[in-house]
């Protein structure tokens, strides 16, 4: 069944359509929510929410663009409002990091995928959210700035002390590789 086919089964509301779209899409959209969530119950609940979400609207996906890319809109969205009805901060943390050494490239050597989304997962919820937002998903300071309600100037500085801190981070774990 085509992904046009799919999409207009959705639309008629057929469950087996909604499987299947379901079944295509969750695992990778499961990936975008583990990068937000705590853990993976709450990854979870943001995917079952966000799906729920696709599914309501999906009579108003137009045909253009990618299908994909409406979802993950829609998946990253359902994790905002996840985050924020827990009273997601953009606090100050202190940084006692300000001149991190250079990073010997041969530490990314030891990180894998999984270490990576561990040390991201690992970062206070508004630096977390930030630093997907615009470093994964690609979006700007002023988009997140209107997603999150906090101004762009805040974004950016919630960005370089995320990777502040993913540095300090990669520094110990190659202080404990060597």
């Amino acid at each position: 069944m085509t992904e046009h086919e799919l999409i207009k089964g959705c639309i008629k509301q057929d469950p087996s359509c909604q499987r299947m779209l379901f079944e295509r899409h969750a695992g990778k959209m499961m990936g975008v929510c583990v990068r937000y969530a705590q853990d993976n119950m709450e990854a979870e609940d943001m995917l079952q929410d966000a799906f729920v979400k696709v599914f309501q609207y999906i009579n108003q996906f137009k045909f253009e663009g990618s299908f994909e890319g409406w979802i993950r809109r829609i998946v990253v969205n359902t994790a905002i409002r996840h985050l924020e009805r827990k009273k997601m901060s953009f606090k100050e943390i202190d940084d006692h990091h300000a001149d991190l050494p250079s990073i010997d490239p041969s530490a990314f050597t030891y990180l894998g995928e999984e270490d990576l989304l561990k040390l991201i997962s690992a970062l206070p919820e508004g630096y977390r959210m930030v630093f997907n937002l615009s470093v994964i998903e690609g979006y700007s300071h002023d988009e997140i700035a209107q997603m999150l309600n906090i101004q762009a100037g805040t974004s950016r500085s919630q960005l370089v002390k995320a990777r502040k801190m993913l540095q300090a981070q990669i520094l110990q774990l190659q202080k404990i590789a060597v």
